[in-house]
C-alpha cells in the first residue's frame, strides 16, 4: 500500500463515521484487512475510535436487551451478549490508548521555564503573588479581577484576547447565553434530529462538555421508559414498544459519541490555548505581565522576596540541574523557606493551628444516641443498573417494617435520594407524630437531602436531582422537614438493616428490567424478611 493510500485512507475515516466504525468492530473481530488495521494505529484516529467505540457499545447493550424482552433463540441472544462484550471490553481499551497517546504529547511538549526566583516566590506566598499580577494586568488595561489562578487564568485571557475580535455567529451567542436547561434541550436536538455544527465552536465547545453528561442521562431517562413500556405488555404485543425501545437506544448512542466527541474538541481547545500561550505575541506579553508582577511582589513583601533570593542563589551554588534551570527545584525550596518561616514565627504542628477530631471507632456508628425512644428509625439503599436510568431502592426500619419500588435517576446519588424520600415518606404516613430518621450510606444523598430539609429549599438538591420522579418526592418529604432528620451510616459492615434495604434495592432493581419472574420474586421478598427476622442488631450498636 503507498503512502498516499494510506494517507486516503486515514482521511478517509475521518471523515466518515460510519466506515470508521465498520473498521473498528471488524479489527476488534479480527476480519479487517492489514491496510485497514495500519490505517487505525494512525495517532489521529485514536480519539475517533472512541468516539465510534462509545456509539458500538451503547448500540449492542440495546440489541441484547431487545432480544431479551423479546422471542429469540438461546443461540442468537449468545451471540449479541457475545458481542457486546467484545465491545465493552474493547472501549476501555482504546480510551487508554488515546489518553497515553495525548500523555506522550503533553510530555513531548515545553514552553520556557520561568526564573527560579519567580516559580519560588508564586508558590510561597500565592495571594501575594495573584495580588501582584492582578495589579499588574489591570494596569495594562485587562479585565478587573483576572486572573484568580496565574496559569489557567492567563492562559483563558490570552485566548480570549486573541479571539476577541472574532464576531460571533447568532445561533452561537443563542447556545451561549440560553440557561442550562435549554442548553441541555440543544444536545438532546443535535442528538435526535439534527447535528448542531455550532456546538465545535471555542465559545461553547466547554459548555457543551459539561452538559454533555446531563444529555446522556436523559438518553438513558429516555431508555427506562420505554423498557417499563415494554414489559407493561404481554410478549406478543410487545412488537411497536420494542420498536420505541430500539429508538431510544439510537439516540442515547449517539449521546454517547456526542460526549465522548465533545470531550476530544475540549483536549484540542486546551492544546490550542496553551500554543497561543507560549508561543508568538501572547507569550512574550505574558512573560512581560509575570516578570513586572514579580517586581511588585518584591517591592510589597520585602522580607519574603530577600528570602527567596537568598535560598535560590545558595541553592544554585551547588545543584547539578542549575544549567536546565531548576525546573523541579523550587517545591523542596518552598518547604524550607515555609518551614524557616514557621521556625521563626514559633508556630508548629502541635501550635495554635486547630486539627480535625476524629471520632473513635466505638464512637462513629453510635449515631442514635441523642434521638428521642419515639424516633421511628430506618436504613435506605438502592441500586442502579448500566443500561437505562430505571433504579431500584428498599428500606428495612428498626420497627420491623420495610419496602422497597423502583424509580428513573440519572446517577447513584439520585437512585439513594429517591431511597430516602420514598422510605421516609411511607413511614411518616404511617407513623403520625413520631420523629423519622433514616440513614443511609451514601454521603452525596445525604448532605443534598439534609442541606434542602433544613433550607426547606428543594433547589438545594438540584445539582444531584435531574428527573421529574426524584424532585417530586422531595418537594413533597418538604412538607414534613421538621419530623424528619437524614444521617450517614457506612455501609457494608454487616448490619442487618443496611443489608436489608441493599437486598431490597437490588431485588426492586431485577424486578423493574423484568430479570426476575413474579413467583420467584415473591420467594426472594420472603427470604429477605426471613434473613432479617434471625436476630437483627440494633442500629445504634452496629461498628
Amino acid at each position: 500500500m503507498t503512502i498516499t493510500e494510506h494517507t486516503e485512507l486515514i482521511h478517509r475515516f475521518a471523515d466518515d463515521f460510519t466506515v470508521l466504525q465498520e473498521a473498528v468492530l471488524a479489527r476488534m473481530n479480527g476480519i479487517c484487512a492489514p491496510e485497514i488495521a495500519a490505517a487505525l494505529e494512525h495517532d489521529s484516529l485514536a480519539g475517533p475510535v472512541t468516539v465510534a467505540l462509545a456509539h458500538a457499545d451503547v448500540l449492542a447493550r440495546g440489541a441484547v436487551r431487545r432480544a431479551e424482552l423479546s422471542v429469540q433463540t438461546p443461540v442468537q441472544l449468545r451471540r449479541l451478549r457475545a458481542h457486546a462484550r467484545k465491545v465493552r471490553r474493547a472501549r476501555p481499551q482504546a480510551e487508554a490508548l488515546h489518553k497515553e497517546q495525548r500523555a506522550r504529547r503533553l510530555t513531548d511538549r515545553s514552553r520556557p521555564l520561568d526564573a527560579l526566583e519567580l516559580r519560588v516566590a508564586r508558590m510561597a506566598s500565592p495571594a501575594a503573588f495573584v495580588e501582584a499580577l492582578r495589579q499588574e494586568l489591570r494596569d495594562r488595561g485587562l479585565p478587573d479581577g483576572t486572573p484568580q489562578a496565574p496559569e489557567s487564568d492567563l492562559a483563558r485571557w490570552a485566548w480570549d484576547r486573541k479571539t476577541a475580535h472574532d464576531g460571533l455567529p447568532a445561533p452561537v451567542r443563542e447556545l451561549r447565553d440560553c440557561d442550562d436547561d435549554a442548553f441541555v434541550q440543544a444536545l438532546l436536538r443535535d442528538a435526535r434530529e439534527e447535528e448542531n455544527p455550532y456546538l465545535q465552536h471555542d465559545v461553547v465547545v466547554e459548555r457543551w462538555n459539561r452538559h454533555a453528561r446531563a444529555a446522556l442521562a436523559w438518553g438513558r431517562y429516555a431508555i427506562g421508559r420505554a423498557e417499563r413500556d415494554v414489559l407493561a405488555c404481554s410478549l406478543s404485543e410487545r412488537g411497536a414498544r420494542l420498536d420505541a425501545l430500539d429508538d431510544a437506544y439510537q439516540d442515547t448512542a449517539v449521546l454517547a459519541a456526542r460526549s465522548r466527541e465533545a470531550m476530544l474538541r475540549v483536549t484540542d481547545l486546551h492544546d490550542r490555548m496553551w500554543t497561543c500561550v507560549n508561543a508568538g505575541p501572547s507569550a512574550e506579553l505574558i512573560a512581560q505581565c509575570r516578570a513586572a508582577a514579580l517586581a511588585r511582589f518584591a517591592a510589597a513583601e520585602p522580607e519574603v522576596w530577600h528570602s527567596v533570593c537568598e535560598l535560590t542563589v545558595r541553592h544554585q551554588k551547588h545543584c547539578s540541574e542549575q544549567a536546565d534551570g531548576c525546573p523541579r527545584c523550587h517545591r523542596a525550596l518552598v518547604a524550607v523557606l515555609t518551614d524557616s518561616h514557621s521556625a521563626d514565627t514559633g508556630e508548629d504542628g502541635d501550635g495554635e493551628q486547630p486539627t480535625a477530631t476524629v471520632p473513635a471507632d466505638e464512637d462513629r456508628y453510635a449515631v442514635l444516641a441523642d434521638l428521642p425512644d419515639t424516633a421511628v428509625v430506618a436504613v435506605a439503599d438502592a441500586a442502579v443498573g448500566d443500561e437505562s436510568a430505571l433504579c431500584g431502592y428498599g428500606w428495612a426500619a428498626e420497627d420491623g417494617t420495610t419496602g422497597y419500588g423502583d424509580s428513573l435517576a440519572s446517577s447513584s446519588g439520585e437512585a439513594e435520594i429517591i431511597g430516602i424520600c420514598a422510605a421516609a415518606l411511607s413511614l411518616l404516613e404511617h407513623h403520625e407524630d413520631a420523629p423519622v430518621v433514616l440513614l443511609c450510606d451514601s454521603t452525596e444523598a445525604v448532605d443534598a437531602v439534609d442541606t434542602a430539609l433544613r433550607s426547606a429549599d428543594p433547589a438545594a438538591a438540584q445539582r444531584t436531582l435531574l428527573f421529574p420522579e426524584s424532585r417530586q418526592l422531595l418537594d413533597r418529604l418538604l412538607r414534613h422537614r421538621h419530623r424528619v432528620q437524614v444521617r450517614w451510616l457506612k455501609g457494608h459492615i454487616g448490619h442487618d438493616l443496611n443489608e436489608t434495604a441493599d437486598a431490597f434495592a437490588r431485588l426492586a432493581l431485577r424486578r423493574a428490567t423484568g430479570r426476575i419472574p413474579p413467583s420467584v420474586s415473591r420467594k426472594e421478598e420472603a427470604r429477605i424478611l426471613r434473613s432479617l427476622g434471625s436476630g437483627a442488631t440494633p442500629l445504634s450498636a452496629a461498628a
